[in-house]
């Protein structure tokens, strides 16, 4: 093996080559380029794109940065989350403290913009001079009738999988504390869509047309009402498994409330989780109505994917995303229009995980967990990628490297969930893979 893989044999697997198990999850090793995020990136992620709550980061300004509209996340109504608020920590808090600045700011924006929750991110400067956030919390929830959560994100407690558990958790402070909302009579939450691009909205007209409620979508487009309500939901639908597990387990233990895990990307998880909600009610018509939907669009979609399967044919993708259901789902879509993956690698998969995306991927294909841009660059260069699909940090490799790119992750502006979302996402592969610009770029 290169020796810039040295020390980490035992995440990096080629299928076909190895009988060895791949193992995910480690934490990422000190002092070297992993490409995971720290734990208040992964609280903002999972709690930002609640539309009607104030999100305050109690920290430097600069970890405000990380917050302003960093997503595609899209709202129905309210937009607060798309404003960044910040203590603005310095030099004097350090000494001195930061709980007057931080009840101050409360107080102020509370009163300013009316939200229904209030979340305060702990950050790394907070963890080390000791601010009781609690208490803040409490004072402030006590004097303005509001729910104001803490949320415990001290950036160097681990990675950012690390800080979706903590935002669950805070988020299960919310959770069974209102009852007022109608409800439909087949109701579900869908836990881990962010509605980037409005991709929730393309959810939710599949599932009324089957006959289905969302009573709360946890976190795109959210409400905190919704939230509150949401332990009278009948099923949990997980679509990203990797941030919100955690609240799925939590809700059945404490609610009873099952749950199942699905992806929306690509036809055939589209259509099985469209048929696992319809199964798990048990009401043929539910069934029959998903049954037409499926039919309806897929008669719809196959001749418009001919087109691009044709052109694509025999192409090759390098596959670098958080999560690995999301990993899975593009190996099937990917294969469903012509392409090979030869690269299948992930931020916050475990071996299981693994398991599961080395048995739908051909032989060849090196899968990888939490790598760094010199690996990847490497393997895309050895294995001949045509693509590179993955998040704002891969764009600059694919490029660098004269390959196309197709952005997957929370920054993109593209639906690509559902069967529309399906169709959107072969366009983007084709227009990039077969661009005239790859003419006059050296690949490397």
């Amino acid at each position: 093996m290169a020796d810039f893989l040295k020390g980490r044999e035992d995440q990096i697997l080629t299928i076909g080559k190895e009988t060895k198990e791949l193992i995910g999850g480690r934490p990422s090793i000190a002092g070297s380029v992993s490409q995971r995020a720290c734990v208040f990136c992964g609280s903002r992620v999972v709690l930002y794109p609640i539309a009607d709550a104030l999100h305050l980061v109690h920290g430097p300004i600069g970890c405000a940065s990380y917050t302003w509209d960093i997503r595609g996340a899209l709202s129905s109504g309210p937009e607060l989350h798309r404003s960044s608020f910040s203590t603005d920590l310095r030099e004097k808090h350090v000494i001195f403290g930061g709980e007057k600045q931080l009840y101050n700011a409360l107080i102020e924006l509370i009163d300013k913009h009316q939200p229904k929750a209030a979340f305060v991110y702990s950050t790394c400067i907070v963890g080390v001079i000791g601010d009781d956030v609690q208490s803040v919390c409490k004072r402030v929830t006590n004097e303005k009738g509001i729910p104001v959560i803490p949320v415990q994100a001290e950036g160097f407690q681990g990675s950012k999988k690390d800080g979706y558990k903590i935002a669950c958790d805070a988020m299960a402070t919310l959770i069974g504390t209102d009852d007022s909302k109608e409800i439909a009579p087949y109701s579900i939450n869908i836990l881990g869509d962010f509605n980037l691009a409005g991709e929730l909205w393309i959810l939710a007209e599949y599932y009324k047309r089957m006959g289905v409620g969302i009573l709360a979508s946890i976190t795109g487009d959210g409400r905190v009402q919704d939230i509150r309500n949401a332990h009278r939901a009948s099923l949990n639908v997980v679509q990203c498994s990797g941030s919100m597990l955690h609240l799925a387990k939590q809700m059945k233990e404490q609610y009873g409330i099952p749950f199942i895990k699905v992806s929306y990307f690509g036809i055939e998880d589209m259509s099985d989780a469209l048929y696992e909600v319809a199964r798990f009610f048990g009401d043929e018509e539910v069934m029959e109505k998903a049954r037409d939907l499926v039919k309806e669009e897929l008669t719809r979609l196959l001749p418009a994917l001919a087109p691009y399967k044709q052109a694509l044919q025999g192409k090759k993708a390098a596959i670098y995303v958080g999560g690995a259901f999301k990993a899975i789902s593009l190996v099937k879509a990917l294969r469903l229009i012509g392409m090979q993956t030869v690269i299948a690698g992930t931020q916050t998969g475990n071996t299981e995980d693994y398991k599961l995306l080395g048995a739908i991927c051909d032989d060849g294909c090196i899968l990888v967990d939490d790598s760094n841009p010199v690996e990847l660059s490497e393997f895309v260069k050895q294995t001949g990628a045509d693509l590179f699909i993955g998040g704002v940090k891969e764009r600059p490799i694919a490029y660098k490297l004269g390959i196309g790119f197709c952005d997957h992750n929370h920054e993109r502006k593209l639906a690509l969930a559902g069967y529309e979302g399906m169709l959107n996402f072969a366009k983007e592969v084709y227009e990039t893979v077969t661009s005239p610009v790859w003419r006059f770029v050296e690949r490397r």
